[in-house]
């Protein structure tokens, strides 16, 4: 019973750490979104605002869940190799919100997220090395984050 409650405990830290650190990323990044963003010029297939926080939180919890499968594989270089593009995968979508929104950075930002969705095919490569279905559950996070750099070049084409 001991070992179930662990794994429990393993999930729900999984599940959360993506939650919390897009949550911290967008909430540094709250005056941005709300001041800035608004004037600027937008291409035609800029989605609503209301868009961007379901797809978001979904993502962050397929994020976790694939991350807690990566867990609980067997502790070998491969896993330590696939935890640590996770965490360098995270940490650059963390910092896109406060390079884009914060400090209205459009390029770098736009050249930042190049660097993310790079990652996130790494991510993904090494994911399905160890669980196919952990690899596949990014799958939509990688077409989101396509998405995501084709708009940020965009805004960076239409600002500056």
């Amino acid at each position: 019973m001991k070992l179930k409650n662990h794994n429990t405990l393993i999930f729900f830290v999984c599940i959360f750490i993506p939650l919390i650190i897009g949550g911290l990323s967008g909430f540094l990044s709250t005056e941005g979104i709300e001041a800035w963003y608004p004037s600027l010029n937008k291409p035609f297939f800029n989605p609503p605002s209301w868009v961007f926080g379901p797809v978001w939180t979904m993502l962050y919890l397929l994020m976790g869940y694939s991350s807690y499968r990566i867990w609980m594989q067997p502790v070998s270089i491969h896993r330590r190799k696939a935890l640590l593009l996770f965490a360098l995968q995270l940490s650059l979508n963390f910092f896109w919100s406060l390079i884009f929104f914060r400090w209205q950075l459009i390029g770098l930002a736009t050249i930042e997220i190049i660097l993310l969705w790079v990652s996130i095919i790494l991510m993904i490569k090494s994911f399905i090395k160890l669980d196919m279905v952990a690899g596949y559950l990014q799958i939509p996070y990688l077409l989101w984050v396509t998405f995501a750099s084709v708009l940020s070049g965009s805004l960076w084409y239409l600002n500056f």
